[in-house]
């Protein structure tokens, strides 16, 4: 005969998956962390997608032009800046999550480009593709790169085949980058990462941090405590931070 779960047995399952639920690994959080917000009783109607070309449903024509590579992959360049940015985001990650970065420098005057990423293609040849395209945009001049994960980690060696008279430097999030690689840099870098994160926590970004000895500017922000990765960082309670950081590195270094 089949057996009935009892209200007290459903309350105690339910119970136990909604305390499995909970998304997104990070470590304890600080002191400081700014108080939650109250939830709404309501939820926002949602934005229907855009029917025109887009990227990623998160940057259409409104936002700059729209382009396509590589069969019809999409990309973005939007702001009218000289300094020109290419971001390139970590695996299994989209360009949406970078946005916030995206608007700050469009905000403080920067061009910036952003694509969907082949997951099939070595991100170290797109970001290179991808800063030369820039590069030929009018008025353009140098270019910074900026990566997560993945992408932070192959910054560096697309940087170096670039050579520094195209790149202004390297702003890299959550990468572990070669200490090989770090030792050839001579331009500026910037690493942000968290101190638990296991692929580019602080260890790895103390080691290429040391290895930079050519590099004119070599700093990184460590978040303590944290296991943040990458565009996770710009969800944080520490967004301003991190975004305040890249700003102010890239103002000091734009030429």
């Amino acid at each position: 005969m089949r057996k009935t779960l009892s209200a007290v047995g459903l309350v105690t399952m339910l119970a136990a998956l909604a305390a499995c639920g909970s998304g997104g690994a990070t470590g304890a959080a600080p002191a400081t962390a700014p108080t939650p917000t109250t939830a709404t009783t309501s939820a926002a109607p949602s934005s229907p997608p855009p029917t025109g070309p887009n990227v990623s449903g998160c940057f259409t024509e409104a936002d700059g032009k729209i382009f396509e590579y590589d069969g019809g992959l999409p990309g973005v360049i939007t702001g009218t800046g000289s300094t020109g940015v290419v971001i390139t985001y970590e695996r299994r990650g989209n360009v949406c999550a970078w946005r916030p970065l995206s608007d700050r420098l469009v905000a403080a005057g920067y061009r910036v480009l952003l694509y969907a990423r082949s997951v099939a293609a070595v991100p170290e040849d797109t970001t290179v593709a991808m800063a030369k395209r820039l590069a030929k945009e009018k008025g353009v001049g140098r270019v910074f790169l900026v990566g997560g994960s993945i992408g932070a980690t192959t910054a560096v060696p697309a940087a170096l085949r670039l050579g520094p008279e195209k790149i202004a430097g390297v702003v890299a999030l959550s990468g572990e980058i070669a200490a090989e690689d770090a030792a050839k840099l001579t331009v500026p870098l910037l690493q942000i990462g968290s101190e638990h994160d296991d692929y580019g926590g602080r260890e790895a970004l103390d080691a290429a941090r040391a290895a930079a000895t050519k590099a004119p500017d070599a700093q990184a922000l460590v978040i303590p405590g944290e296991r943040l990765h990458a565009s996770q960082l710009l969800a944080s309670p520490y967004a301003d931070q991190v975004l305040s950081t890249v700003e102010t590195f890239m103002n000091r270094h734009k030429g």
